[in-house]
């Protein structure tokens, strides 16, 4: 059962990770036929929406692509920035869904943004109180404690979920009606925002089985001790 768990836990994410550079480096060749390189259109997308404030910036990396909206600011990968792809097209219409987002205070992505400063300080200490719980039975309501610490990580993950695939929906509709890609290009800008929303899913799906397991392991320890 243990070995199982553990493949999954392993494998999917290689598989999800596997699956987006597949996909990512497909399209990355293939040259969209509005010419646009990701930096236009993200302007182009963002200016359509009363955007004009939200900058447009290159970022070291591949893949490194985000919204940043504490700076209101869409920053791309050096090779969606300057080429004009398919997949740098939807990459960069992903994020500026991102942007329309924030501006119009999408309910799940205001709510994963107060998640964050939770999260981040559960994920950093909840381990400690889960290894100080099951290794002294007298201190095994600690245990509990970095569970549910750990449970705010997962909730992040999975809010996460809709903010995701809310912004691929948001960008295929700029991308479409903005005629920035044609219908021929669709599905390969569909497939791309895909892959890429799969690695969330692996995210938050391994989340949850670790979370499970934890449970599984405290209740088995508790009746241990009765």
């Amino acid at each position: 059962m243990y070995i199982v768990y553990f493949l999954v836990l392993m494998l999917l994410p290689l598989y999800a990770q596997r699956k987006v550079m597949k996909t990512y480096q497909r399209y990355a060749e293939v040259r969209s036929t509005s010419g646009m390189t990701g930096a236009e259109v993200a302007r182009t997308i963002l200016d359509n929406n009363g955007l004009s404030n939200v900058r447009v910036v290159e970022t070291p990396g591949v893949l490194s692509d985000h919204y940043d909206p504490t700076s209101k600011t869409v920053a791309l990968s050096s090779d969606n920035y300057h080429n004009a792809s398919v997949a740098g097209t939807a990459v960069a219409a992903h994020e500026c869904g991102h942007a329309i987002q924030h501006k119009e205070a999408y309910a799940f992505l205001t709510f994963r943004s107060k998640l964050v400063p939770a999260a981040n300080i559960s994920s950093n200490v909840s381990w400690i109180f889960i290894m100080i719980g099951m290794l002294s039975s007298s201190m095994r309501s600690l245990m509990l404690v970095g569970i549910i610490l750990l449970a705010i990580g997962v909730l992040f993950q999975i809010v996460t979920l809709p903010v995701e695939f809310d912004a691929s929906k948001r960008a295929l509709n700029q991308v479409v009606s903005l005629g920035i890609i044609r219908n021929e290009e669709e599905p390969h800008a569909r497939k791309v925002l895909s892959a890429a929303a799969l690695t969330y899913v692996a995210a938050a799906a391994t989340a949850i089985m670790e979370l499970l397991r934890l449970l599984l392991i405290y209740t088995g320890m508790n009746n241990r001790d009765e």
